[in-house]
């Protein structure tokens, strides 16, 4: 334990997800050995990011205006609605430059065992984006885990009545992957979703 603020900071730091107590102190070290010029940059950026950013009004990704730039785009294709968890997930999408639909991000995946249930997620904005018939398709793009899982499974049961198009990540082998190191459930669904070699 160390003295004082020091020791809140180090407290402070360790509420933060994936700082466990060692990272906590590495970083309030830093910090202290920082130049004051760059701990305050680090301190005005964190008030500002909490003044200025707010979520879209229509897919809730994070956005400065009442619109995200992607719901703002006129240029992507209105009739298809890529469903994630969270927003950084519609960042690691838009890297592959592969999709060029819009988003919707639930703010969570199905998760019982933590208090999470359907209610707690943007499940009931999602119906009402998908009530006008402007989406025929929705990629549902949930973590290929028991909580993704369980989030897809409750959407998929949602949207099939309504006569959706409702399509899943395909999932299976990473490029470069060795079979012999291929967790079974991997490769069962690397099976499942084999493609034709002319593809």
């Amino acid at each position: 334990m160390y003295e004082g603020v020091v020791q809140d900071l180090i407290d402070e730091l360790g509420r933060l997800p994936g700082v466990g107590p060692k990272s906590a102190q590495r970083i309030a070290f830093h910090l202290l050995q920082a130049d004051p010029t760059d701990v305050r940059r680090l301190a005005d950026v964190l008030i500002e990011v909490k003044a200025k950013v707010k979520f879209c009004s229509i897919c809730f990704n994070v956005s400065e205006d009442d619109q995200c730039r992607i719901c703002r785009d006129p240029r992507r294709d209105p009739t298809v609605l890529c469903v994630v968890e969270e927003y950084k997930d519609v960042v690691a999408i838009e890297r592959t430059r592969e999709f060029r639909g819009r988003y919707h991000v639930l703010g969570g995946a199905i998760s019982p065992i933590d208090g999470i249930g359907p209610d707690q997620l943007r499940i009931r904005e999602l119906m009402v984006r998908l009530s006008d018939g402007t989406i025929t398709e929705t990629i549902l793009a949930t973590d290929p885990n028991l909580e993704g899982e369980a989030t897809a499974t409750y959407l998929t049961r949602m949207l099939k009545p309504i006569g959706l198009r409702v399509t899943r990540l395909a999932s299976g082998l990473p490029v470069g992957g060795d079979l012999e190191y291929a967790d079974e459930v991997t490769l069962g669904r690397a099976f499942v979703g084999r493609r034709s070699a002319d593809d």
